[in-house]
């Protein structure tokens, strides 16, 4: 077989040759067309688990399905999206970012580190987690805040007039970064499990059972890729294992990003003193895991679908 170097000026490029301009680009898009259709899919559910996690005066006493049921009926069906859009603004570069910090990490992992085997995936998931959450932490903040509001009750008109709220009344810049720290060590054991599982069971799958479970990638027929519904078992769960090993944290993040609107903010001003507060007040069931029924409803489908995007845009984009 001729070497690429062989060919003259005049010959046609190798196949595939012309798909690798703008690798990262169409690896940003991809990411960020998974992050989204994740999130769509789940967008109630994450409204309902802010108004959970943080004990909203209106919703408190009910447990997850009571408020789905009660939120159409005091906001009508369009609260169940309220932040949405703040989301979305937001989740379009987080999975962006996410996926294409990862492909990168694991690539720097395995040549500069020589790291190699099931490892390099579970750091460089922890890793393009991290980066996601720093990129687009104040966009998250500001979804949370307008997530967490009950009609009627509004202290924000809307995502600009809340950046504009939290940056005079609560310290400037450092004010869209109150909750980070929890935020950056739930994301570590999210992310890193999230990408290892769904890698190792890939990998698994695709070298113990390729004829049942996968089948040629649409971009290069050489590249085996996992069948749509066995991409959609993998994804879901992986989602449930990281989110279960990371709950705890979440729930004090939001409770540090609600800040001002709660009123014991004032005894969850750091990470270890909002997980001490909420152990002491409502114990591990009923504080630290509270939401954590409606969270695997919500966690499986949205990894499921958030993978099973990525895998399928990375084909449509002849990214393999």
């Amino acid at each position: 077989m001729a070497s690429p170097a062989a060919a003259g000026p005049g010959a046609a490029l190798p196949p595939g040759a012309a798909h690798r301009d703008f690798y990262w680009l169409r690896s940003f898009i991809a990411g960020g067309v998974a992050g989204c259709c994740a999130k769509t899919t789940t967008a109630p559910l994450d409204r309902v688990k802010i108004l959970l996690q943080a004990h909203n005066h209106h919703y408190k006493h009910l447990g997850v399905f009571s408020t789905l049921c009660a939120v159409p009926r005091k906001e009508g069906y369009l609260g169940l999206y309220k932040g949405n859009g703040a989301m979305m603004i937001r989740i379009f570069p987080y999975g962006a970012i996410q996926f294409m910090a990862f492909d990168q990490y694991q690539k720097v992992i395995k040549k500069q580190l020589g790291i190699s085997g099931h490892v390099h995936r579970l750091m460089a998931g922890s890793m393009a987690g991290i980066t996601a959450v720093i990129c687009t932490y104040p966009l998250d903040m500001v979804r949370v805040r307008l997530a967490f509001q009950v009609k009627g009750e509004h202290k924000y008109m809307g995502i600009i007039h809340a950046f504009k709220m939290i940056y005079t009344k609560e310290g400037g810049f450092s004010g869209f970064y109150r909750g980070l720290m929890p935020t950056i060590v739930g994301m570590a054991p999210y992310a890193g499990f999230s990408f290892f599982t769904f890698g190792t069971l890939k990998s698994i799958g695709l070298s113990q059972a390729p004829n049942l479970l996968g089948r040629p990638s649409l971009d290069n027929p050489d590249v085996l890729v996992l069948k749509t519904h066995v991409n959609l078992l993998c994804g879901g769960i992986a989602g449930a294992i990281a989110q279960t090993i990371s709950y705890p944290l979440d729930v004090t993040r939001r409770r540090m990003q609600l800040g001002a609107v709660l009123p014991d903010s004032e005894k969850c001003l750091t990470m270890v003193q909002t997980l001490k507060y909420v152990y002491q007040q409502h114990g591990i069931r009923r504080g630290l895991y509270r939401g954590l029924s409606l969270n695997y409803i919500r966690c499986i489908p949205s990894q499921a679908v958030a993978f099973t995007t990525y895998e399928l845009m990375k084909q449509f984009l002849h990214l393999n």
